[in-house]
């Protein structure tokens, strides 16, 4: 396939940015979407000419590294991660446009690759980081996780930080991201420091407006917070 692509480039955060054109020939529509961008580069390098600087890691569709807008959809026009799209989704002389993840929250620092440390500072946040469990056989070994809770979380750690939910929502929100976090790290250990001073504040604001909608009788028990099963017995 012959193709005409129009890329983001910027030198770097400080640098203002634009689109520039590049034609690339000889695309196997079995190519991935990364493959296809290498070959570009590759091309570029030939030439003498700075490559386009783009995140990858795995490319497997499992470490989120990845992140482009393509034609407008975040990851492209199939539902699945940049890497794992491939050539076929796109037809000979096909012109496709390709930009970092549009959110101000992940500003950019070369081209295409974006800083999306700001998921970081969500998951620290939570105060999931703050029970170091070790590699994975240590972690069984230290804190056992019911099968439930495991099953419950593993569903929920299907989300890989890509940040595709920011760069798509027009609002530029990360709540998707957040809770899934919330709900994959909520039932682990990781999540058990933060656990009680949250469930209190939460309990004390319910507290307050169901009195202020309602009031309960002078002899009703007062609400309680909810103990999280990983939080130390009280002496």
């Amino acid at each position: 396939m012959k193709l005409t692509l129009r890329v983001w480039r910027q030198k770097n955060a400080d640098a203002e940015g634009a689109m520039s054109t590049y034609q690339v020939d000889g695309i196997s529509t079995d190519m991935s979407f990364l493959e296809m961008l290498d070959t570009l580069n590759e091309e570029l390098i030939l030439k003498g000419e700075d490559p386009v600087a783009f995140d990858h890691d795995c490319r497997e569709g499992i470490c989120g590294a990845c992140s482009l807008v393509i034609n407008g959809d975040a990851h492209g026009p199939e539902r699945t991660t940049t890497c794992q799209l491939h050539m076929r989704s796109f037809a000979d002389g096909d012109t496709i446009d390709i930009e970092p993840w549009r959110a101000s929250a992940f500003p950019v620092v070369k081209d295409l690759v974006v800083d999306r440390s700001a998921f970081d500072r969500i998951i620290q946040a939570g105060g999931y980081i703050t029970a170091p469990t070790g590699a994975a056989p240590e972690a069984h070994a230290t804190a056992a996780v019911p099968k439930p809770d495991a099953d419950f979380a593993f569903e929920h750690a299907e989300c890989i930080g890509c940040g595709a939910c920011v760069a798509a929502c027009p609002n530029g929100a990360a709540m998707l991201f957040t809770s899934a976090k919330v709900n994959h790290l909520g039932v682990l250990p990781q999540g058990a420091p933060s656990a009680r001073p949250a469930s209190s504040t939460w309990s004390r604001r319910w507290t307050r407006r169901v009195s202020a909608a309602a009031p309960s009788p002078a002899n009703a028990p007062p609400l309680a917070p909810r103990a999280s099963r990983w939080s130390p017995s009280p002496a």
